[in-house]
């Protein structure tokens, strides 16, 4: 007999506790990075979601989009200016970030999923009054943090087996648009729905510490002694920030893992040993 075919057999029987641990479980996911780069990776995320629907989770996917907003940007001769940082997002920015976010990205990442036998269907914080937000620094201009999030839409979608594709835009009770930072929005997401995983994919391997080895497991005590110590950094904050906060609204266990390695989410999940820094309230 095949010994690949062995393998496969007894890859799938030692992932059938997880499988029966996840049965119904609602996962999110941010999309961002590595796995929005190119078709081939898209593919195998998308295979990857429609596996995990199959199996028996609710993924729900909120993606970013910051490197096309930028290439469009250039393209339409729009200039950039950024305040510590972050880019300022006024009115002429904030029609091209939903254009690229809620048309460009969003559907790419829709017919990638519908090409694998899936059913996704994108919408974005506007939609059903999902996220309601605020400005988060006039300076910013039409920069959001979510205040309030009804997940009413997500689970009618759940229920009907589509898997929700979520652009992180949201508006405020006037109807303004805000653009919304791709992991705080999935926070914000996982937190109303009381997810039991957050899994935020990014392009490197998890947390480390200060020898530079990944830590596979983190509570909230030890993120908040190596922010302190300057061993959390730069990018790193708003990860570990957005994790803490998503955990705190009640999400069981958030995951900062690398959307580089092939099937990252499905080692996370259905595996003993699991992928990147998985972190709990204590």
């Amino acid at each position: 007999m095949n010994r690949d075919w062995i393998a496969t057999a007894n890859t799938l029987a030692r992932a059938l506790p997880y499988l029966q641990r996840y049965d119904n479980a609602t996962v999110v996911i941010k999309l961002g990075g590595h796995a929005m780069g190119s078709d081939d990776a898209m593919d195998d995320f998308a295979r990857d979601m429609v596996l995990m629907q199959q199996v028996g989770l609710n993924p729900v996917i909120v993606h970013g989009g910051g490197p096309m907003i930028t290439e469009m940007l250039t393209k339409l001769g729009i200039a950039s200016n950024f305040v510590n940082g972050k880019r300022v997002t006024d009115a002429a920015t904030i029609d091209v970030v939903e254009m690229v976010l809620s048309g460009l990205v969003n559907k790419r990442i829709v017919q990638a999923i519908n090409r694998q036998g899936g059913r996704a269907v994108g919408l974005s914080g506007k939609d059903a009054n999902l996220i309601r937000c605020e400005a988060t620094d006039t300076r910013l201009g039409f920069v959001g943090t979510p205040t309030k999030v009804d997940p009413f839409v997500l689970r009618t979608l759940g229920e009907a087996e589509l898997i929700p594709v979520i652009a992180p835009l949201g508006s405020d009770e006037a109807g303004q648009t805000y653009n919304i930072n791709g992991d705080t929005a999935a926070g914000a997401i996982a937190g109303a729905l009381k997810a039991d995983r957050l899994m935020l994919l990014t392009d490197v391997s998890g947390v480390k510490d200060g020898s530079g080895t990944l830590l596979t497991e983190m509570t909230a005590a030890d993120i908040e002694k190596m922010t302190a110590d300057g061993i959390i950094a730069g990018g790193m904050i708003p990860k570990t920030e957005t994790a803490l906060d998503a955990l705190r609204q009640g999400v069981r266990a958030a995951v900062i893992l690398d959307g580089r390695a092939p099937h990252a989410c499905l080692l996370e999940l259905f595996t003993e040993h699991g992928a990147g820094t998985l972190i709990r309230l204590g």
